[in-house]
């Protein structure tokens, strides 16, 4: 059993890659930090495992390192689908591949090394104003940080659970032993969703299906492109593995000295991959907010973050939903891949909120009327 300390700074419940990242970020802070889970690491959860250019860099700034054999960079992004292909490379950087449990087990060693303390296999149990219930033991602490997940108990304890908007989709993911034949994040657009191809090792890649069905399966959905089926037919895969992509937005994140962060504070559907980016540009906010004692500027700063992911989630779910708005943006960007550089520029946040709209989505809506 591990030692439960008396006291800490910041409190963090949920040791997934959002506790982990602002464990860091607090102890980057000079914080002491106790993080509390009650699994066992390394934590899985089925998820697309790329990494945008932005995810990489935020790491970085985080301290957080992969082993060169265990990811796979990536430098651009294309789009199939409607016959028509169309792929454009980053601004700056490059996007990594990387298995979730070799990425936990890296934030893992990181806030170990940073002075986090983490407590795995115990329950949290409830909070007060005093601090946090763990196993029956009282940590005392000046703040709690939710980050437990889509079915957080830190959102309804701490009274945060005012949800203004909720949606969900499903996804399912299979690892494939095939040596990856793009330097490209891939993403097959058909009429059951969305498959997404992301090297994440040498000879290794992750396929993803996003669907609005619960019943669609990866097997299933390769069947509407076979060009992408021949490619790992027969290759050594594992067991699928599902989940909920989830789209919820809160009406505040932080109340009294009780705040949230990745899933439990809102998301985005995984659509857009930026999940675990939203998580750690939000560990490094949460730290700056505790450092000048004010959770309001957390609040302020996680609605900022928020806005371009979702502008660019409503977008792609616009050509999930609708197959002629989807055949039309596909061969608009077709006809001028400038309209896609612009557009993954922006969501890889290189360029401002304002340049997704202006050099993005109008030029793309103007195209989209002159494609039959």
């Amino acid at each position: 059993m591990p030692q439960i300390p008396r006291e800490t700074d910041v409190f963090i419940a949920g040791g997934g890659p959002a506790g982990l990242a602002a464990a860091i970020a607090c102890c980057q802070k000079g914080f002491r930090v106790v993080v509390a889970d009650v699994c066992r690491p390394p934590i899985e959860k089925p998820c697309g495992e790329g990494l945008m250019p932005d995810s990489v860099a935020a790491l970085r700034r985080l301290g957080v390192g992969i082993p060169p054999g265990e990811c796979f960079p990536f430098t651009g992004a294309r789009f199939e689908g409607s016959g028509v292909s169309v792929e454009a490379s980053f601004p700056n950087g490059y996007g990594m591949g990387v298995r979730r449990r070799v990425l936990h087990e890296a934030l893992v060693s990181r806030a170990e090394a940073a002075g986090a303390a983490l407590l795995w296999g115990v329950r949290v149990s409830g909070i007060s104003d005093q601090g946090a219930l763990v196993d029956g033991s009282l940590v005392r602490c000046r703040w709690i940080i939710g980050a437990d997940g889509e079915n957080s108990q830190i959102r309804r304890w701490g009274r945060l659970d005012h949800i203004t908007h909720y949606a969900r989709r499903f996804g399912f993911r299979k690892h494939f032993r095939v040596r990856p034949w793009s330097g490209c994040v891939e993403v097959w657009w058909g009429t059951a969703g969305q498959v997404y191809i992301t090297p994440v090792r040498p000879n290794e890649i992750c396929v993803v299906l996003l669907s609005r069905d619960r019943h669609q399966r990866i097997d299933a959905a390769l069947a509407e492109f076979p060009e992408l089926r021949n490619r790992i037919e027969g290759a050594p895969a594992d067991a699928e593995r599902g989940a909920v992509s989830a789209s919820r937005r809160l009406r505040h994140v932080a109340r009294g000295g009780v705040a949230l962060i990745g899933d439990s504070s809102g998301s985005v559907d995984a659509i857009t991959g930026e999940g675990l980016c939203l998580a750690f540009r939000q560990a490094e906010a949460l730290a700056l907010a505790l450092e000048a004692g004010d959770l309001r500027a957390y609040d302020r700063e996680h609605r900022r973050l928020l806005r371009r992911p979702a502008l660019m989630a409503r977008l792609m779910l616009s050509m999930d939903r609708f197959p002629l708005i989807r055949h039309r943006a596909l061969h608009a960007m077709a006809a001028k891949p400038a309209i896609f550089s612009n557009l993954l520029a922006a969501h890889v946040a290189e360029r401002p909120t304002a340049k997704l709209v202006t050099g993005g989505i109008v030029p793309l809506g103007l195209r989209m009327m002159a494609v039959r």
